[in-house]
């Protein structure tokens, strides 16, 4: 064996996972082990010779543990280059040993603000002695090992025991992780104490999930990055229970799929492509649900992922057991289920609990939205109008001016839609303001410009991303195939010119929901007379890029 250059270790862990077997292995290669508080006990407890630091330092842990190693003989002990004779010179004079591996892992901040706690308990959980020791030391990397992560106890102890040291490029690699870890954590504790919607700063701390089976595209690599803070149902808490590895596409359009589900409280299933729905339906049935949804458009559903915010069930299986589906995403899965889906060795099934019941939240975790752009990004606060038929009052109005948009549009700020404005001399029916309400939840979630056509809570025909809003209603009618006769017709945005209410009328759409504010309003409602189709503003635009 090489001669052991690691001569002492502070070890001061709130995970106490395999630091016992650890410490003993050290203890054992003549290690002198410096530890703090209730890991000294821990070893003690277990036999293992240690040296508190305390005793080390001589200076006692005060104020309730807030004060243990924030002292010059802990940090000079790790900040001493070896190679400087000023640095070693100011050690020996100050009686400072050398500290040549620091065990560090954190308070669990993050944990603890998930669980809702008073803001005293929260700030009890602020480490300060341990991203302090963990700097001094990735700063020194050279002369001293940082580990941060039980993961990595057993190369350590195996690097030691053969070669007596660990690489310069490994310890590099401990290094770069330790500061990944501080970074992360004072970012946490940012985030959790500011109140400023857009800060002057703002420093993401996110963990590798996984790495994904490719990007985009198959020559571009991808890993999957997840937030510490989770606390709503999402793609980023999903639990993948069978299939292959996840790409990249599948991950987007997943979200996409469940943030559509997130809008409804009864049955819904939502059949996504390329991040845009094929099909969407609300049923009293999940069954039901998802057979009109696939059926939307089952032309684009090949090679689709279904979404849905009930447990998928064996009729569920059976109905698409021959159909080529790439993910299902649901709240679970019965018995009956994954006896059918497992002869699908590939099809990846992703488990996302609570969906269902999270309808209608508007502060989750995520309370913006963050648009990567080379060299920046775009931070916006999230798209969160809450709109039932149940709470939506209309009030009729013909040809409403500026002023009635502008007041609904402010409105519609505060999170809410409460009052819309039918502008025609036709008023919908109950039936038609349900569809409505149900086709601009879902037309949302399209990529603009989007048309979409609904009827009895069942997406018809979608027209997404087009850079005319006629065209996209011109592809709505195609995509119906002749269903769209007595639908209603769904527009992200208002219509610049009347063509699109003439290509609604040639499909048989009885009754449109818009935004309205466009300079050329009155044509438009003038063109929705003329075919005696009733029209609704609600001043809310609903963009998606």
């Amino acid at each position: 064996m090489n001669k052991l250059k690691v001569k002492t270790a502070l070890i001061s862990v709130y995970d106490k996972k395999g630091i016992v077997e650890f410490s003993r292995r050290l203890d054992r290669m003549g290690v002198k082990i410096l530890s703090t508080g209730g890991t000294a006990t821990e070893l003690s407890r277990n036999k293992i010779k240690v040296v508190s630091v305390s005793e080390y330092t001589g200076f006692p842990e005060i104020m309730d543990g807030r004060v243990k190693t924030l002292n010059p003989k802990i940090h000079g002990g790790l900040l001493a280059e070896r190679n400087d004779k000023k640095h070693m010179k100011d050690a020996k004079d100050n009686e400072i040993s050398m500290i040549d591996m620091l065990v560090v892992n954190l308070y669990p901040f993050e944990e603890t603000i998930k669980k809702k706690v008073p803001v005293r308990k929260v700030l009890e959980m602020i480490d300060i002695g341990g991203p302090s020791m963990l700097r001094s030391a990735a700063k020194n990397f050279n002369d001293v090992i940082v580990v941060t992560d039980s993961d990595d106890y057993s190369f350590v102890l195996s690097e030691l025991s053969s070669k007596g040291d660990i690489s310069s490029e490994k310890r590099k690699e401990l290094a770069v992780k330790a500061f990944q870890i501080t970074s992360a954590y004072d970012a946490a504790i940012s985030h959790y104490f500011s109140k400023e919607a857009f800060p002057k700063k703002i420093v993401l701390a996110y963990t590798k999930q996984q790495n994904m089976r490719y990007g985009e595209n198959p020559y571009q690599d991808a890993a999957f990055y997840v937030s510490d803070e989770l606390n709503e149902p999402c793609v980023s808490s999903s639990v993948q229970i069978q299939g292959k590895q996840l790409s990249y596409n599948n991950i987007m359009d997943a979200d996409a799929g469940i943030e559509i589900l997130k809008e409804f409280r009864d049955p819904c299933v939502a059949v996504i492509k390329h991040a845009n729905p094929s099909g969407v339906a609300v049923g009293n049935r999940i069954e039901d649900a998802l057979e009109k949804a696939y059926n939307a458009d089952t032309l684009s559903a090949f090679g689709c992922i279904i979404t849905m915010n009930r447990i998928f069930t064996g009729v569920c299986a059976e109905f698409v057991k021959d159909k080529f589906i790439e993910v299902i995403i649901a709240e679970d899965f019965d018995k009956e289920a994954m006896s059918i889906l497992s002869e699908k060795k590939n099809l990846r099934l992703l488990k996302v609990e609570k969906i269902s019941s999270y309808h209608g939240r508007k502060h989750g975790h995520e309370s913006s939205t963050i648009k990567k752009v080379i060299g920046g990004m775009l931070v916006q606060t999230r798209s969160f109008p809450d709109y039932s038929i149940e709470g939506v009052e209309i009030h009729h109005k013909q040809n409403a001016g500026k002023d009635e948009i502008d007041k609904l549009t402010e409105e519609a700020r505060k999170g809410t839609l409460r009052h819309v404005l039918c502008v025609t001399k036709k008023m919908p029916t109950k039936e038609q303001m349900a569809d409505m309400i149900f086709a601009m939840k879902v037309c949302k979630h399209v990529k603009s410009n989007s048309v979409l056509y609904a009827k009895d809570l069942v997406t018809v025909g979608i027209g997404a991303g087009q850079t005319s809003r006629v065209d996209s209603a011109i592809i709505a009618t195609r995509k119906s195939v002749g269903k769209s006769k007595g639908a209603v017709m769904a527009s992200d945005a208002f219509f610049p010119f009347r063509d699109a209410v003439d290509e609604a009328a040639k499909a048989g759409i009885t009754a449109i929901i818009q935004p309205g504010g466009s300079i050329r309003d009155n044509e438009v409602i003038d063109a929705a007379n003329e075919y005696g189709i009733a029209m609704v503003f609600t001043g809310i635009r609903l963009f998606l890029h």
